[in-house]
Parts: structure tokens; sequence; C-alpha cells
């Protein structure tokens, strides 16, 4: 409880601008920050009908709520001018490999031309005391051998998705080398990486958790791509947090002279193939699956990041493995089903987490 008042202590009444605070990742950092009393301004796309964002009813409690994409740039530079935020996280992307592939031009130009923007409004930001650029665990070249990556592995990227978040680390190292090391922001702005989130409230097209819930609920038979691809799975709260306690340390100006980029992965014994995660689920729930062996869709198929940096310079660590993720995953969603209140339910998961 004592690190649940400490957090409250510093966040309570920060004025946080969050870009892609509609999404799934956005919709429960709103969440957090709201029970730690922050100020929030949103600043995307509208939400979809059928989203956390919606169910959970962030509006209600958000300072300000803006529509509109990032690619606008003289809405977005007017919006910070109005709100003078002290820390920003950019979530704001398209974050789905597939639709890479189906829409690369709309993938470069939302990633690539939008993490421009967002960079260049926090040059001109006087009030900003620290900025987080969220970007994915895909952004590095992939070895042969089976391997962690660290923060200073080569980055790279062959599908549309990958190598667009690839250009958003670049443009970062760029701007934070450029612009911000000789200004008030030094130290303030890094880029962040997480691993394969999972939660609540999570409706995307083609990815693991979701399509297994839509079979469950459903009972429709699951058709998987690739079930001996291995990720970090990790539950959306882990690197939430992991981005929150980046944002404060930043702002308070004790992160001097380490580099800023920075991994939020699980722990070893959560890095498992896609088929071991259905064998998990299926204790619980009954599922069909059939394996789809004509997809054409290339995806790295071994990826495990390294937390060593986050766990000694931030004092972050994994708190939930993959069992009692995917157990607060299934009991959400059962839940949710029995007409339970969508943001209270992600409060109780949060609260739990933050006692531990």
């Amino acid at each position: 409880m004592e690190k649940y008042s400490k957090l409250k202590s510093f966040w309570k009444n920060k004025k946080v601008f969050i870009t892609g605070h509609t999404g799934f990742k956005g919709s429960w950092m709103c969440i957090m920050l709201n029970l730690l009393g922050a100020k929030i301004y949103g600043y995307s796309l509208k939400p979809e009908k059928k989203s956390l964002f919606m169910q959970s009813k962030c509006s209600a409690f958000l300072k300000d709520n803006i529509y509109s994409d990032i690619k606008n740039e003289k809405k977005l530079n007017k919006s910070m001018n109005k709100i003078k935020p002290d820390i920003l996280f950019h979530l704001a992307a398209q974050p789905l490999v597939i639709e890479g592939y189906k829409n690369p031009i709309k993938t470069f130009n939302t990633n690539i031309n939008g993490t421009i923007n967002i960079l260049n409004a926090i040059k001109k930001c006087k009030s900003l005391k620290s900025a987080v650029i969220i970007t994915t665990d895909k952004v590095y070249k992939i070895q042969k051998k089976n391997k962690f990556y660290s923060e200073n592995d080569e980055l790279g990227g062959y599908d549309p998705y990958s190598a667009s978040k690839v250009c958003a680390e670049i443009l970062t190292n760029s701007f934070i080398k450029s612009f911000f090391k000789m200004t008030n922001l030094k130290n303030k702005v890094s880029s962040a990486r997480s691993g394969n989130v999972i939660g609540g409230g999570d409706y995307a097209k083609n990815r693991l958790i979701p399509d297994i819930i839509n079979s469950v609920n459903g009972n429709k038979k699951l058709c998987i791509r690739n079930p001996d691809h291995i990720r970090p799975w990790q539950h959306v709260i882990e690197p939430t947090y992991g981005y929150l306690k980046l944002a404060q340390l930043q702002f308070e100006d004790k992160l001097k002279n380490i580099e800023g980029k920075w991994n939020f992965g699980p722990n070893q014994n959560s890095f498992i193939k896609v088929i071991d995660v259905i064998k998990k689920i299926k204790k619980f729930k009954k599922i069909k699956f059939k394996i789809n062996k004509t997809s054409k869709i290339q995806e790295t198929k071994i990826l495990k990041l390294s937390n060593k940096k986050a766990k000694k310079f931030l004092k972050w660590k994994p708190k939930w493995n993959l069992n009692i993720t995917l157990n607060y995953v299934i009991e959400w969603n059962d839940d949710f089903k029995k007409n339970k209140n969508a943001k209270e339910m992600c409060e109780n998961q949060i609260i739990k987490y933050l006692k531990i």
C-alpha cells in the first residue's frame, strides 16, 4: 500500500498528454492514471464502438478528449500549446503486423510521419518535463540464434509494421541527440519497447488472445497461423506501469546519462510457443482449433526481450507470470459477459498489481 501511496503522490494533478488513448493499451493507461489522480488529456482517432475505451467510459474522467489524427500537425501543436502538459506518452500508431501488409502506405504514414509530428511538438513544448515514445518489441534485427534482445542490439524489420517502428526509433534517437541533448529535456525523452501484451478488453483482429476469446464465446473453431512461434507474453498492466515509472524517473531527473531506450519484457518462463498458450487456456475453456498451413504472412519466429536494463535502473520487474496473466484475462472476459463494470474490473486488477 505504501508504494501505491507514493505513486499517487507523484501523479496527482500531473497534466498527462496521451496520444492513442482510445486504443487497448491507451485505455488501460488512462484508467491507471485516473486511479493515481492525474489530469489526462487524450489525442487520438475516434474509438471503435466495440472497444475498451467505450466499454469503460473513459471519456467521463478525461480532462480533454481530442479526436484527431497525429498526422494533423497543426491540430496537434495547437492542442499541446493549449494544454501545456507536464508528461507525454506517445502510443498512437497502426499497431498490427497483418494490417501493415494490407495497408503499407497508411502504416508508414502513421508510424513515421505521426511520430515526427509528435517529436517536433515535444521540441516546441516548454512545459514538458518527460516524454515516452512507445514502439514495439519487433524493432530488432532477428538473429538466427535463440537470443534475448537488449536495447543496444541492431534494429531491423522486414515487414511494413516492424520497419515503420524501426523508423520511429531512429527518429526518436535523432531528436534526442539533435535537439533535446542541450535543453531541459536532456535525459527526459526516451523510447519504450514492450512484449506481446494481453489483457481484458483487447478486440484487435488477428491477435491470439482476442481470437481465442472470440472462438470460445462463439463456439467457433480457432484458426492459428504460427503454432511454434515464441513471444514475450505479458499482461498489459506490466509495461504500462513500466512506462509510468520511466516517465516519473525522467521527470525527477534520476536517469542522467542513461541512453533513452528501454525494453519492458516478461521473465524467461513467459517466453513460450503459441500452441502452449492455447494449451494453458484449454485447461479452463473448451477450444477447438486448426492450423492454417497456407498463410503467406511472414512473421518473426522467436522473439525474446531482455529486461535487465529496466530491472537495474528503473527497479521495474515483472510481477505476474503467464499463468496468473491468463487467469486475469479469462476472469475479465467472463465477468464482462456477466455485465460487470469494465472500468471497475480494470481498476481492481490494477490495484491488485500495484499492491504486490
